[in-house]
Protein backbone atom coordinates (compact mmCIF):
# COMPACT_ATOMS: atom_id res chain seq x y z
CA UNK A 1 0.00 0.00 0.00
CA UNK A 2 2.79 2.77 1.10
CA UNK A 3 4.28 1.53 -2.12
CA UNK A 4 1.36 2.15 -3.99
CA UNK A 5 0.77 5.30 -2.75
CA UNK A 6 4.34 6.85 -3.32
CA UNK A 7 3.96 5.86 -7.28
CA UNK A 8 0.53 7.79 -6.96
CA UNK A 9 1.93 11.31 -5.31
CA UNK A 10 5.03 10.88 -8.17
CA UNK A 11 3.08 10.61 -11.16
CA UNK A 12 0.47 14.06 -9.69
CA UNK A 13 3.09 16.41 -9.37
CA UNK A 14 2.57 19.05 -10.98
CA UNK A 15 4.38 20.78 -14.42
CA UNK A 16 5.26 24.22 -15.28
CA UNK A 17 5.25 26.14 -18.35
CA UNK A 18 6.39 29.19 -19.82
CA UNK A 19 3.87 31.32 -21.08
CA UNK A 20 6.27 32.98 -24.18
CA UNK A 21 8.19 30.49 -25.48
CA UNK A 22 6.83 26.92 -24.15
CA UNK A 23 9.71 25.75 -22.13
CA UNK A 24 8.57 22.79 -19.76
CA UNK A 25 10.52 22.83 -16.13
CA UNK A 26 9.20 20.37 -13.47
CA UNK A 27 9.42 23.11 -10.88
CA UNK A 28 8.35 26.55 -10.93
CA UNK A 29 10.75 29.55 -11.94
CA UNK A 30 10.53 33.35 -11.27
CA UNK A 31 12.56 33.62 -14.54
CA UNK A 32 12.26 31.34 -18.03
CA UNK A 33 16.28 30.10 -18.32
CA UNK A 34 15.09 29.69 -22.60
CA UNK A 35 13.70 33.66 -23.42
CA UNK A 36 14.83 35.56 -20.05
CA UNK A 37 10.94 36.70 -19.48
CA UNK A 38 10.28 36.91 -16.03
CA UNK A 39 6.81 35.74 -14.49
CA UNK A 40 5.77 34.26 -17.21
CA UNK A 41 6.52 30.65 -15.33
CA UNK A 42 3.02 29.09 -14.76
CA UNK A 43 1.45 25.56 -13.51
CA UNK A 44 -0.18 23.58 -16.67
CA UNK A 45 -0.81 20.23 -15.67
CA UNK A 46 -0.12 17.46 -13.14
CA UNK A 47 1.01 14.03 -13.49
CA UNK A 48 -1.00 13.17 -17.03
CA UNK A 49 -0.70 9.75 -17.10
CA UNK A 50 0.75 8.24 -20.28
CA UNK A 51 -1.44 6.97 -22.37
CA UNK A 52 -1.26 4.55 -25.59
CA UNK A 53 -2.46 6.97 -28.79
CA UNK A 54 -3.94 3.74 -31.58
CA UNK A 55 -3.68 4.51 -35.33
CA UNK A 56 -6.51 6.55 -37.13
CA UNK A 57 -7.52 7.07 -39.83
CA UNK A 58 -5.14 9.01 -42.64
CA UNK A 59 -5.59 12.38 -44.65
CA UNK A 60 -3.79 11.52 -47.53
CA UNK A 61 -1.55 8.25 -48.34
CA UNK A 62 1.98 9.04 -48.88
CA UNK A 63 4.01 9.31 -51.54
CA UNK A 64 7.04 9.41 -52.88
CA UNK A 65 8.40 12.72 -52.62
CA UNK A 66 9.28 13.11 -56.51
CA UNK A 67 4.84 12.59 -56.75
CA UNK A 68 4.25 15.06 -55.24
CA UNK A 69 2.45 17.84 -56.60
CA UNK A 70 4.34 21.29 -55.96
CA UNK A 71 1.25 23.46 -57.98
CA UNK A 72 -0.69 23.91 -54.63
CA UNK A 73 3.05 25.62 -53.63
CA UNK A 74 3.67 27.86 -56.00
CA UNK A 75 4.28 31.64 -55.59
CA UNK A 76 1.70 34.38 -56.08
CA UNK A 77 2.88 37.72 -56.64
CA UNK A 78 1.29 39.95 -53.97
CA UNK A 79 2.09 42.83 -56.83
CA UNK A 80 4.65 45.22 -55.04
CA UNK A 81 7.83 44.18 -56.22
CA UNK A 82 9.88 45.15 -52.86
CA UNK A 83 8.01 43.35 -50.99
CA UNK A 84 7.91 40.52 -53.57
CA UNK A 85 12.27 40.37 -53.49
CA UNK A 86 11.75 39.68 -49.21
CA UNK A 87 9.20 37.10 -49.73
CA UNK A 88 11.26 35.21 -52.25
CA UNK A 89 9.03 35.71 -55.51
CA UNK A 90 5.31 36.41 -53.53
CA UNK A 91 2.74 34.78 -51.23
CA UNK A 92 2.00 30.94 -51.01
CA UNK A 93 -1.33 29.89 -50.62
CA UNK A 94 -1.80 28.93 -47.05
CA UNK A 95 1.17 30.61 -46.08
CA UNK A 96 0.91 32.43 -42.69
CA UNK A 97 3.36 35.28 -42.57
CA UNK A 98 3.77 38.01 -39.36
CA UNK A 99 4.64 41.53 -39.98
CA UNK A 100 6.07 43.27 -37.21
CA UNK A 101 6.93 47.13 -36.53
CA UNK A 102 6.45 50.37 -34.42
CA UNK A 103 3.31 52.22 -34.06
CA UNK A 104 3.32 54.60 -36.83
CA UNK A 105 6.01 52.85 -38.88
CA UNK A 106 3.61 52.09 -41.95
CA UNK A 107 2.64 48.55 -41.77
CA UNK A 108 -1.04 49.21 -42.19
CA UNK A 109 -0.61 51.55 -45.57
CA UNK A 110 1.93 48.60 -46.64
CA UNK A 111 -0.47 46.04 -46.14
CA UNK A 112 -3.59 48.03 -47.80
CA UNK A 113 -1.79 48.66 -50.68
CA UNK A 114 -0.62 44.64 -50.77
CA UNK A 115 -4.42 43.75 -50.41
CA UNK A 116 -5.59 46.18 -52.89
CA UNK A 117 -2.86 44.93 -55.38
CA UNK A 118 -3.34 41.31 -54.91
CA UNK A 119 -7.52 41.27 -55.40
CA UNK A 120 -8.69 39.90 -58.39
CA UNK A 121 -11.79 38.54 -59.32
CA UNK A 122 -10.74 35.04 -58.80
CA UNK A 123 -8.99 35.66 -56.03
CA UNK A 124 -10.66 38.27 -53.30
CA UNK A 125 -8.88 39.81 -50.42
CA UNK A 126 -10.53 40.04 -47.47
CA UNK A 127 -8.59 42.87 -44.99
CA UNK A 128 -9.90 42.84 -40.95
CA UNK A 129 -8.86 45.85 -38.88
CA UNK A 130 -8.91 45.95 -34.80
CA UNK A 131 -7.56 48.96 -34.50
CA UNK A 132 -9.52 51.15 -36.60
CA UNK A 133 -13.07 51.73 -38.11
CA UNK A 134 -13.83 50.50 -41.44
CA UNK A 135 -14.39 54.54 -42.19
CA UNK A 136 -10.75 55.41 -41.25
CA UNK A 137 -9.47 52.20 -43.10
CA UNK A 138 -11.77 53.47 -46.38
CA UNK A 139 -9.96 57.41 -45.64
CA UNK A 140 -6.12 56.04 -46.05
CA UNK A 141 -7.59 53.75 -48.55
CA UNK A 142 -8.75 56.46 -50.91
CA UNK A 143 -5.44 58.97 -50.01
CA UNK A 144 -2.95 55.95 -51.23
CA UNK A 145 -4.96 54.96 -54.41
CA UNK A 146 -5.94 51.10 -52.94
CA UNK A 147 -9.66 51.24 -53.78
CA UNK A 148 -10.59 47.78 -55.12
CA UNK A 149 -13.60 46.12 -55.84
CA UNK A 150 -12.37 42.73 -55.09
CA UNK A 151 -11.13 44.42 -51.30
CA UNK A 152 -13.16 43.05 -48.72
CA UNK A 153 -13.02 45.41 -45.65
CA UNK A 154 -14.34 44.62 -42.15
CA UNK A 155 -13.67 45.61 -38.44
CA UNK A 156 -13.83 42.81 -36.08
CA UNK A 157 -11.92 42.13 -32.70
CA UNK A 158 -13.88 38.63 -31.88
CA UNK A 159 -12.29 35.52 -33.58
CA UNK A 160 -15.59 33.66 -34.37
CA UNK A 161 -16.89 36.92 -36.44
CA UNK A 162 -13.32 36.96 -38.23
CA UNK A 163 -14.26 33.36 -38.81
CA UNK A 164 -17.41 34.25 -40.46
CA UNK A 165 -16.05 36.91 -42.94
CA UNK A 166 -13.49 34.21 -44.38
CA UNK A 167 -16.56 31.79 -44.66
CA UNK A 168 -18.88 34.36 -45.96
CA UNK A 169 -16.07 36.16 -48.34
CA UNK A 170 -13.23 32.65 -49.52
CA UNK A 171 -10.39 34.84 -49.82
CA UNK A 172 -7.28 34.14 -51.63
CA UNK A 173 -5.60 36.10 -48.95
CA UNK A 174 -6.45 37.20 -45.74
CA UNK A 175 -4.78 40.57 -43.77
CA UNK A 176 -5.37 40.70 -39.89
CA UNK A 177 -4.79 44.31 -38.24
CA UNK A 178 -2.99 42.92 -35.82
CA UNK A 179 -3.54 40.09 -33.65
CA UNK A 180 -3.03 41.79 -30.06
CA UNK A 181 -6.67 43.41 -31.09
CA UNK A 182 -8.76 40.26 -32.01
CA UNK A 183 -9.75 37.76 -28.72
CA UNK A 184 -11.39 34.57 -28.20
CA UNK A 185 -14.67 34.20 -26.84
CA UNK A 186 -13.67 30.50 -25.76
CA UNK A 187 -11.23 32.03 -23.35
CA UNK A 188 -10.97 34.69 -20.83
CA UNK A 189 -8.98 37.85 -20.57
CA UNK A 190 -8.55 41.22 -22.62
CA UNK A 191 -7.00 40.85 -26.34
CA UNK A 192 -3.47 41.03 -26.13
CA UNK A 193 -2.77 38.62 -23.35
CA UNK A 194 -0.81 35.81 -23.72
CA UNK A 195 -3.48 33.30 -23.92
CA UNK A 196 -5.58 35.46 -26.24
CA UNK A 197 -2.57 35.56 -28.72
CA UNK A 198 -1.90 32.04 -28.90
CA UNK A 199 -5.65 31.37 -29.10
CA UNK A 200 -6.37 33.66 -32.03
CA UNK A 201 -2.67 32.65 -33.84
CA UNK A 202 -3.77 29.56 -33.47
CA UNK A 203 -7.03 29.65 -35.25
CA UNK A 204 -5.89 31.87 -37.96
CA UNK A 205 -3.31 29.32 -38.48
CA UNK A 206 -5.38 26.28 -38.65
CA UNK A 207 -7.88 27.98 -41.01
CA UNK A 208 -5.15 28.96 -43.52
CA UNK A 209 -3.75 25.54 -43.75
CA UNK A 210 -7.44 23.81 -43.95
CA UNK A 211 -8.56 25.96 -46.98
CA UNK A 212 -5.10 27.28 -48.48
CA UNK A 213 -5.39 31.02 -47.45
CA UNK A 214 -2.35 32.95 -47.57
CA UNK A 215 -2.20 34.97 -44.04
CA UNK A 216 -0.69 38.03 -43.21
CA UNK A 217 -0.41 39.02 -39.38
CA UNK A 218 0.08 42.48 -38.01
CA UNK A 219 2.26 42.36 -34.56
CA UNK A 220 3.54 44.92 -32.47
CA UNK A 221 6.95 44.97 -30.70
CA UNK A 222 7.82 45.73 -27.67
CA UNK A 223 10.12 48.11 -26.07
CA UNK A 224 13.35 46.78 -26.81
CA UNK A 225 12.42 45.73 -30.61
CA UNK A 226 11.24 41.95 -30.42
CA UNK A 227 7.47 41.20 -31.43
CA UNK A 228 5.23 41.21 -27.84
CA UNK A 229 3.11 38.48 -27.50
CA UNK A 230 4.40 34.52 -26.77
CA UNK A 231 7.87 33.49 -28.74
CA UNK A 232 6.04 30.79 -29.60
CA UNK A 233 4.12 32.54 -33.16
CA UNK A 234 7.39 33.24 -34.20
CA UNK A 235 7.97 29.43 -34.53
CA UNK A 236 4.37 28.33 -35.74
CA UNK A 237 4.40 30.84 -38.56
CA UNK A 238 5.75 30.12 -42.16
CA UNK A 239 7.79 33.48 -42.38
CA UNK A 240 8.38 36.83 -39.75
CA UNK A 241 8.65 39.98 -41.46
CA UNK A 242 10.42 43.44 -39.49
CA UNK A 243 9.77 46.52 -41.14
CA UNK A 244 11.83 48.93 -39.90
CA UNK A 245 12.68 52.69 -40.37
CA UNK A 246 12.84 56.14 -38.18
CA UNK A 247 9.25 57.63 -38.40
CA UNK A 248 11.72 60.92 -38.76
CA UNK A 249 12.85 59.63 -42.38
CA UNK A 250 11.03 58.76 -45.43
CA UNK A 251 13.22 55.27 -45.44
CA UNK A 252 11.47 51.73 -44.66
CA UNK A 253 13.18 48.47 -44.33
CA UNK A 254 11.50 45.31 -44.45
CA UNK A 255 13.91 42.60 -43.16
CA UNK A 256 13.13 39.04 -43.26
CA UNK A 257 13.63 37.29 -40.05
CA UNK A 258 12.59 33.56 -40.99
CA UNK A 259 11.20 32.57 -44.30
CA UNK A 260 10.51 28.92 -44.80
CA UNK A 261 9.91 29.67 -48.56
CA UNK A 262 12.81 31.34 -49.58
CA UNK A 263 16.00 33.29 -48.45
CA UNK A 264 16.03 35.26 -45.02
CA UNK A 265 18.77 37.51 -46.26
CA UNK A 266 16.66 40.06 -48.18
CA UNK A 267 15.44 43.17 -47.46
CA UNK A 268 12.72 45.47 -49.48
CA UNK A 269 13.51 49.52 -49.38
CA UNK A 270 10.12 51.60 -49.26
CA UNK A 271 9.90 55.41 -49.42
CA UNK A 272 7.24 57.08 -47.15
CA UNK A 273 5.29 59.45 -49.27
CA UNK A 274 1.73 61.53 -48.67
CA UNK A 275 0.26 59.06 -51.52
CA UNK A 276 1.38 55.92 -49.57
CA UNK A 277 4.51 53.53 -49.42
CA UNK A 278 6.25 53.20 -52.21
CA UNK A 279 8.78 50.47 -53.14
CA UNK A 280 13.14 51.67 -54.22
CA UNK A 281 14.00 49.55 -56.25
CA UNK A 282 17.33 51.54 -56.11
CA UNK A 283 17.32 53.58 -53.10
CA UNK A 284 20.87 54.76 -52.96
CA UNK A 285 20.36 58.16 -53.61
CA UNK A 286 18.14 58.46 -50.56
CA UNK A 287 21.46 57.89 -48.61
CA UNK A 288 24.18 60.84 -50.04
CA UNK A 289 23.72 64.25 -49.84
CA UNK A 290 24.27 65.88 -53.58
CA UNK A 291 26.79 68.94 -53.43
CA UNK A 292 28.80 71.15 -55.58
CA UNK A 293 32.44 70.70 -53.79
CA UNK A 294 33.68 68.19 -50.87
CA UNK A 295 33.05 69.27 -47.16
CA UNK A 296 35.51 67.89 -44.78
CA UNK A 297 34.30 65.49 -42.85
CA UNK A 298 32.44 63.62 -44.58
CA UNK A 299 32.56 59.90 -46.95
CA UNK A 300 31.07 57.39 -48.65
CA UNK A 301 30.77 53.77 -47.59
CA UNK A 302 29.06 50.83 -49.79
CA UNK A 303 26.82 48.58 -47.47
CA UNK A 304 24.96 45.59 -47.50
CA UNK A 305 21.14 45.01 -46.56
CA UNK A 306 20.66 41.37 -47.65
CA UNK A 307 22.05 40.53 -51.29
CA UNK A 308 21.77 44.10 -51.87
CA UNK A 309 24.67 47.05 -51.89
CA UNK A 310 23.63 50.11 -50.90
CA UNK A 311 25.63 53.39 -51.59
CA UNK A 312 25.15 55.60 -48.01
CA UNK A 313 27.15 58.45 -47.00
CA UNK A 314 28.92 58.98 -43.16
CA UNK A 315 28.85 62.63 -41.63
CA UNK A 316 31.25 63.57 -38.84
CA UNK A 317 31.50 67.09 -37.07
CA UNK A 318 34.82 67.84 -34.71
CA UNK A 319 34.01 70.69 -32.25
CA UNK A 320 36.29 71.91 -29.74
CA UNK A 321 34.96 71.41 -26.48
CA UNK A 322 34.46 73.66 -23.25
CA UNK A 323 33.69 70.98 -20.98
CA UNK A 324 35.55 68.19 -18.88
CA UNK A 325 33.98 65.58 -20.28
CA UNK A 326 33.34 66.52 -24.33
CA UNK A 327 30.15 65.09 -25.82
CA UNK A 328 30.02 62.22 -28.03
CA UNK A 329 26.78 61.35 -30.24
CA UNK A 330 25.80 59.01 -32.92
CA UNK A 331 22.86 58.53 -35.04
CA UNK A 332 22.25 55.76 -37.50
CA UNK A 333 25.61 54.25 -36.27
CA UNK A 334 26.35 51.60 -33.45
CA UNK A 335 27.71 53.71 -30.62
CA UNK A 336 29.83 50.83 -29.33
CA UNK A 337 31.59 51.08 -32.93
CA UNK A 338 32.30 54.56 -33.12
CA UNK A 339 33.86 54.66 -29.18
CA UNK A 340 36.06 51.76 -31.01
CA UNK A 341 36.94 53.49 -33.87
CA UNK A 342 37.60 56.95 -32.41
CA UNK A 343 39.97 55.11 -29.67
CA UNK A 344 41.98 53.46 -33.06
CA UNK A 345 41.99 56.36 -34.34
CA UNK A 346 43.54 58.31 -31.58
CA UNK A 347 46.45 55.16 -30.44
CA UNK A 348 46.77 54.32 -33.92
CA UNK A 349 46.29 57.12 -36.27
CA UNK A 350 47.99 59.40 -34.06
CA UNK A 351 44.74 61.73 -34.61
CA UNK A 352 44.18 64.19 -31.39
CA UNK A 353 40.54 63.98 -30.60
CA UNK A 354 40.02 63.90 -26.69
CA UNK A 355 39.42 67.21 -25.90
CA UNK A 356 36.80 67.59 -28.80
CA UNK A 357 33.31 67.24 -29.07
CA UNK A 358 32.38 64.62 -31.93
CA UNK A 359 29.06 63.52 -33.59
CA UNK A 360 28.76 61.28 -36.36
CA UNK A 361 25.83 60.54 -38.17
CA UNK A 362 24.67 59.20 -41.32
CA UNK A 363 22.28 60.70 -44.23
CA UNK A 364 18.80 59.44 -45.15
CA UNK A 365 17.69 57.90 -41.82
CA UNK A 366 19.49 54.58 -43.16
CA UNK A 367 21.35 52.61 -39.99
CA UNK A 368 25.05 51.66 -40.71
CA UNK A 369 25.84 48.74 -38.45
CA UNK A 370 27.84 46.73 -40.26
CA UNK A 371 32.20 46.28 -39.71
CA UNK A 372 32.29 47.38 -43.56
CA UNK A 373 31.35 51.29 -42.56
CA UNK A 374 34.02 51.31 -40.22
CA UNK A 375 37.12 52.67 -42.41
CA UNK A 376 34.50 55.34 -43.90
CA UNK A 377 33.86 56.56 -40.09
CA UNK A 378 37.73 57.04 -39.54
CA UNK A 379 38.27 59.02 -42.75
CA UNK A 380 35.02 61.19 -41.87
CA UNK A 381 36.13 62.46 -38.53
CA UNK A 382 39.98 62.94 -39.40
CA UNK A 383 38.89 64.41 -42.19
CA UNK A 384 36.67 66.82 -39.72
CA UNK A 385 39.41 66.77 -36.81
CA UNK A 386 42.01 68.05 -39.85
CA UNK A 387 39.32 70.12 -41.39
CA UNK A 388 40.38 68.21 -44.86
CA UNK A 389 37.84 67.34 -47.13
CA UNK A 390 38.27 63.76 -49.35
CA UNK A 391 37.82 63.85 -52.95
CA UNK A 392 34.59 64.13 -54.28
CA UNK A 393 34.00 60.58 -55.98
CA UNK A 394 35.97 58.51 -53.36
CA UNK A 395 34.04 55.62 -51.20
CA UNK A 396 36.02 53.50 -48.63
CA UNK A 397 35.41 49.71 -47.59
CA UNK A 398 36.62 48.22 -44.46
CA UNK A 399 36.84 46.99 -41.12
CA UNK A 400 38.57 48.41 -38.22
CA UNK A 401 40.40 46.18 -36.03
CA UNK A 402 41.78 47.40 -32.43
CA UNK A 403 45.44 47.05 -33.90
CA UNK A 404 44.71 49.69 -36.77
CA UNK A 405 44.79 46.98 -39.17
CA UNK A 406 42.03 47.02 -42.36
CA UNK A 407 40.18 43.93 -42.44
CA UNK A 408 38.41 42.07 -45.60
CA UNK A 409 34.73 42.21 -45.48
CA UNK A 410 32.85 40.05 -47.37
CA UNK A 411 30.84 41.01 -50.96
CA UNK A 412 33.93 43.69 -52.15
CA UNK A 413 33.39 43.16 -55.59
CA UNK A 414 29.63 43.79 -55.52
CA UNK A 415 30.04 47.04 -53.53
CA UNK A 416 32.75 48.29 -55.93
CA UNK A 417 30.44 47.66 -58.63
CA UNK A 418 27.62 49.61 -56.88
CA UNK A 419 29.90 52.24 -56.41
CA UNK A 420 31.36 52.22 -60.21
CA UNK A 421 27.86 52.29 -61.43
CA UNK A 422 26.84 55.40 -59.37
CA UNK A 423 29.68 57.00 -60.90
CA UNK A 424 32.45 57.06 -58.10
CA UNK A 425 35.95 56.46 -59.56
CA UNK A 426 37.98 55.99 -56.64
CA UNK A 427 37.93 53.34 -53.80
CA UNK A 428 40.00 52.95 -50.37
CA UNK A 429 39.93 48.95 -49.89
CA UNK A 430 41.81 46.51 -47.75
CA UNK A 431 44.35 44.17 -49.18
CA UNK A 432 43.35 41.59 -52.14
CA UNK A 433 40.00 43.57 -53.30
CA UNK A 434 39.15 40.58 -56.05
CA UNK A 435 38.01 41.65 -59.73
CA UNK A 436 37.84 45.62 -59.84
CA UNK A 437 35.23 47.03 -62.07
CA UNK A 438 37.12 48.54 -65.00
CA UNK A 439 37.90 52.32 -65.15
CA UNK A 440 37.88 52.26 -61.48
CA UNK A 441 40.96 53.07 -59.44
CA UNK A 442 41.37 51.30 -56.02
CA UNK A 443 44.08 52.02 -53.49
CA UNK A 444 44.83 48.88 -51.04
CA UNK A 445 45.53 50.34 -47.64
CA UNK A 446 46.79 47.53 -44.73
CA UNK A 447 46.32 49.90 -41.65
CA UNK A 448 44.47 53.11 -40.49
CA UNK A 449 48.01 54.76 -40.82
CA UNK A 450 48.35 53.93 -44.39
CA UNK A 451 44.89 54.72 -45.02
CA UNK A 452 45.06 58.81 -43.23
CA UNK A 453 48.68 59.33 -45.07
CA UNK A 454 47.33 58.57 -48.40
CA UNK A 455 44.81 61.98 -48.08
CA UNK A 456 47.47 63.88 -45.84
CA UNK A 457 44.84 63.20 -43.20
CA UNK A 458 47.11 65.31 -40.30
CA UNK A 459 44.80 67.09 -37.46
CA UNK A 460 46.06 70.65 -36.90
CA UNK A 461 44.39 70.85 -33.31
Amino acid sequence: MAKSAGTTGKSARPSYRCGECGWTTPKWLGRCPECQAWGTVEEYGAGAKARVVAAGPVTAPALPIARINVEAARFHTTGVDELDRVLGGGVVPGAVILLAGEPGVGKSTLLLEVASAFATPQAPTLYVTGEESASQVRLRAGRIGALNDHLYLAAETDLSALLGHVDAVKPALLVVDSVQTIASPELEGAPGGVAQVREVAGGLIRIAKERGIATIIVGHVTKDGSIAGPRLLEHLVDVVLHFEGDRHARLRLVRAVKNRYGTADEVGCFELRDEGIKGLPDPSGLFLTQRQEPVAGTCVTVTLEGKRPLVAEVQALVAPSQIPTPRRATSGLDSARMSMVLAVLERRGGVRLEKTEIYTATVGGVRLTEPAADLAAALALAGAAADHPLPAKLVAIGEVGLAGEVRRVTGVQRRLAEAHRLGFTHALVPPDPGKVPAGMRVTEVADISEALRAFSLVSRR
